[in-house]
């Protein structure tokens, strides 16, 4: 016994010295020598030196870590320079499916350790070649997921597309056997691959990944901008969230989150990194980019909340009994959310989709049969999904485009906040015009601050063109008004709201009336030449105008006796308005309007100061 136990010893010692040998072999024999030994035990020596690296991926909104993509690391020590060299020797010595399994069993005892693994995602990169053997790679990962107690919903499948997927006979069957596990499917390197389209079309997909190409400096690419706003929407409207890949700049970061983009991630936000204590729940950077956000509903926002119904919803792992019991308690509704464990929405569940068990003699029996094998997840429907921070007109833009849709699945932070129906969509509509009707100021009829501040954030996320904010003072005006009156006092806010109109007349103009004796001027697509030519103009015309409304001798002076701000007698020149306009040029993309606020006191004194009345001043100059 004492022999063998010291026979068992030595083994292990040999053992351990062939491992040393092996994990050596990488610093002294060269690559390509390396990788002709490695081809016939790659599965072995990738045990010893690959490792799972994991990259965050965030909440663009509020800079939460939502999930993790699980990324392959090592590689080069046994002479592969890219996980796809390694893979495709793998495919090639037939271990490919052996090598998948080890790197995935792991990426999940990995994820398993983490703080906040219950509530995550774990992202996997599903080769394409092993599609033929899917089912046996799911039921492998269906164990692990068991024996770890993690939901099936919290592991997402990424179809890359390096190859085009939906050739593969059996592609259509495992996205089937996915979806009614409970998992979570993406499409990888949108834009760039093989049958993305195609995909998207043909199959309930959660999530779509726009490729790096696609973002880098897209805050200098209007083309870019298009294209993303416009694979948003399609994705929105078929109830699939988009994640965009490789940010690297806060400008990136922005224009994404800005154009609708619900998950991000990248060099900006964190670098994959193979120590689990470097991992993070937040990014403070994001929170603080995203504090303005957050911190200020749109008008849009706090109607659309007064209408969400809060509906009941099941879990797509919930026994059909549930589902039953719950139409039964609510007669009058026709439809629930479906959600996953992670409270994420699914779809919805509608009463058709059960009638036709329900009235067969035994179907109620066999929907619950162990055999055949219809739980929830089997007849999710696919249903629009839209985060709360969207405007009214995108909600009923995404419904329109839905045919025989019966609501709009709302989500905060990604998770279910409640449904809107058409009505109610027409509802919030009304009430924003209604709204907007009562902002208007009752003397000039011009749009009031809500309104204003509306507009620049709208156009300060669209960084397409060059914009210019236009902050319109009377200089001398409580002077003339104590002097004059009120009612001469509003006839000059009248004149001047009307020569407002007079040059600004497009409708992609906006014009504001803050309220009293100031006004705001949103201008699109102008140069700063053509709008001082404009400018230069209303400041002269009001001055002339306003000179009317004065007596003959305060004309001839030039000027009127009045009171100041301390109550002592002065003198006051005639009343001119004085304008500061803050640019803002093409491909800058802001979020925080507090920062364009920040300035307007800076450019409006120096507009009063100046001969002309007019002071322009660059977003992010150093005054």
């Amino acid at each position: 016994m004492f022999l063998a136990k010291k026979n068992k010893s030595q083994w292990r010692s040999a053992a351990m010295k062939t491992g040393h040998v092996k994990m050596s072999l990488a610093a002294t024999v060269a690559p390509d020598v390396l990788r002709r030994y490695a081809s016939d035990q790659i599965v072995t020596l990738a045990k010893l030196v690959v490792e799972n690296a994991f990259q965050p991926i965030v909440e663009a909104g509020t800079g939460t870590v939502f999930g993790y993509e699980s990324l392959m690391r090592g590689q080069d020590r046994i002479g592969y320079e890219t996980p796809v060299d390694i893979l495709d020797e793998a495919h090639q010595a037939g271990q490919l499916l052996q090598l998948e399994q080890m790197v995935a069993s792991r990426a999940l005892a990995k994820f398993a350790t983490l703080s906040n693994f219950s509530t995550s995602t774990l992202f996997l990169n599903l080769d394409v070649r092993l599609i033929p053997h899917g089912e046996s790679l799911v039921e492998t990962l269906l164990q692990h997921l068991r024996k770890a107690n993690i939901p099936p919903s919290s592991v997402c499948f990424e179809f890359s597309e390096r190859f085009d997927n939906t050739n593969v006979p059996e592609f259509s069957g495992l996205v089937s056997r996915l979806r009614k596990a409970g998992f979570k499917l993406a499409i990888d390197d949108f834009g760039v691959g093989h049958g993305e389209m195609k995909l998207l079309c043909d199959y309930a997909v959660d999530y779509l990944k726009i490729d790096r190409h696609f973002v880098a400096e897209i805050d200098r690419s209007p083309r870019k901008r298009h294209l993303l706003k416009s694979i948003v929407n399609i994705a929105h409207v078929l109830g699939t969230r988009v994640i965009a890949e490789g940010i690297e700049t806060e400008a990136e970061f922005i224009a994404c989150r800005e154009y609708g983009v619900d998950l991000v991630q990248g060099w900006f936000i964190s670098r994959p990194t193979t120590h689990i204590s470097e991992l993070v729940p937040s990014f403070p950077h994001l929170q603080e980019l995203g504090k303005s956000k957050r911190g200020s509903q749109s008008l849009d926002e706090i109607l659309i909340r007064k209408q969400i119904e809060l509906l009941p919803t099941v879990y797509e792992n919930d026994s059909i009994d549930s589902v039953f019991e719950l139409f039964r308690r609510n007669p009058r509704q026709a439809y629930f959310p479906v959600l996953n464990a992670n409270d994420e929405p699914r779809g919805i569940i509608h009463e058709h989709h059960l009638k036709e068990y329900i009235y067969q003699p035994f179907g109620r029996d066999l929907l619950k049969n162990k055999m055949y094998e219809r739980s929830i997840s089997h007849f999710v429907e696919m249903a629009p999904i839209v985060g709360l921070d969207s405007d009214a007109e995108q909600l009923m833009a995404i419904f329109a485009n839905m045919e025989g849709s019966n609501c709009l699945i709302l989500t905060d932070n990604m998770r279910y906040a409640g449904v809107v129906s058409a009505a109610s969509l027409i509802k919030v509509i009304n009430e924003k015009q209604l709204k907007t009707a009562q902002d208007q100021n009752p003397l000039t009829g011009l749009p009031g601050n809500r309104a204003i501040r509306d507009f620049m954030r709208q156009s300060g996320r669209d960084g397409d063109e060059l914009r210019h904010f236009c902050y319109c003072d009377f200089d001398n005006f409580k002077p003339f008004n104590d002097a004059y009156g009120f009612h001469l006092g509003d006839h000059a806010i009248s004149l001047f709201a009307a020569l407002m109109r007079r040059y600004f007349f497009a409708e992609r103009h906006f014009l504001g009336h803050v309220g009293g004796d100031d006004f705001f001027i949103g201008v699109l697509g102008w140069t700063k030449e053509e709008l001082t030519e404009i400018l230069d103009r209303l400041i002269s015309d009001f001055h002339d105008d306003v000179r009317d409304f004065y007596s003959d001798e305060d004309r001839a002076a030039g000027r009127i006796l009045g009171h100041d701000r301390t109550g002592a007698e002065a003198l006051f020149p005639l009343m001119r308005c004085s304008i500061g306009v803050i640019e803002l040029p093409e491909g800058l993309v802001i979020d925080d309007i507090n920062r364009v606020s920040a300035e307007i006191a800076i450019i409006k004194s120096a507009a009063k100061d100046s001969e002309e009345g007019l002071a322009f001043h660059l977003l992010g100059e150093a005054n």
